[in-house]
């Protein structure tokens, strides 16, 4: 991330430094003190100044309805509930979330999109990539939420001793799925084309499960034998889990959504040391990022 000096900013917003500090003092800018000096990340000062682009009546937008659609995540929606943003949320896959925010329905949307790390490349981010490809999401914004493991879920105590995607498809194992678009579903589609497989080829239970508990639920039930998911997922449930990746799971908002309260609300209880607390109580969650703008278009 780009950090601005003071003139450096003053000079990038045309204002004047005097301007500058008095925004500063009254907390309207963003921008940090390091070692006695003001620094202003430049990312944030085009969302900053985005976000109060007027426009003609003819050309404004409804406001977005006060919702995060999306990926479910129990951490995420731990967040939700206590950090007093009064935003709700509306699980229904990254794709399904993705396609709402494009259509201004929601306010932000959960994602998670893999592609190199599948390869080895720790240094590929797929969900940056993705919202580059994305068609119309020239002012997009990703707030890192956590990174997370993903894997695959197995009855309690593993009985048909199941250690990965291909042990699942030679023993015709039952394996629960997702709806189509949902970012688990995306990542076992992958994953089966890895291994020269398809979804024709799965056992599958149906219908499809809407969320990761969905899908546990199903393994706990009997119905079904395996099914991709979070460890955390696994945990609630009392499942065993067997580890296949860390990915990155953030929040995909519009630029002009980022400095609204209600966002602000739930960005800055993603930083706060309490979230690290619970995310420490849970499996498979690592927040080193949580809170922060991982991409500003």
């Amino acid at each position: 991330m780009e950090f601005l000096t003071t003139s450096e900013a003053a000079d990038y917003l045309r204002l004047g430094e005097r301007k500058l500090y008095e925004l500063v003092t009254s907390g309207a800018i963003p921008c940090s003190k390091v070692t006695g000096k003001w620094l202003f990340p430049r990312h944030e000062l085009d969302v900053w100044v985005l976000s109060g682009l007027a426009r003609p009546a003819g050309m404004m937008a409804a406001d977005p309805a006060p919702i995060v659609g999306g990926s479910q995540d129990d951490l995420l929606e731990w967040a939700l509930r206590e950090s007093g943003s009064a935003l709700a949320s509306l699980n229904e896959g990254t794709m399904g979330g993705v396609d709402r925010l494009a259509r201004g329905e929601v306010l932000a949307t959960a994602v998670h999109f893999h592609g190199d790390e599948l390869s080895g490349n720790e240094n590929g981010d797929p969900n940056v990539a993705a919202v580059r490809a994305i068609p119309g999401l020239h002012d997009a914004v990703l707030v890192g939420v956590a990174r997370r493991e993903q894997g695959l879920l197995v009855a309690s105590g593993n009985p048909k001793k199941l250690q990965s995607l291909q042990d699942a498809l030679s023993a015709g194992a039952t394996i629960a799925v997702r709806q189509s678009g949902a970012g688990a579903q995306l990542l076992l589609e992958e994953l089966l084309a890895r291994i020269g497989a398809s979804v024709k080829d799965l056992n599958r239970l149906e219908p499809p499960c809407l969320t990761g508990p969905d899908l546990a639920a199903a393994i706990s039930a009997g119905n079904a034998d395996c099914g991709l998911a979070t460890r955390a997922a696994a945990h609630r449930a009392g499942l065993n889990f067997v580890p296949l990746l860390w990915e990155n799971f953030d929040l995909l908002m519009r630029q002009r959504s980022f400095f609204r309260p209600t966002m602000q609300a739930l960005i800055g209880f993603l930083g706060s040391k309490r979230l690290k607390q619970r995310a420490a109580e849970l499996p498979g969650y690592d927040t080193t990022q949580a809170g922060q703008i991982r991409y500003a278009a």
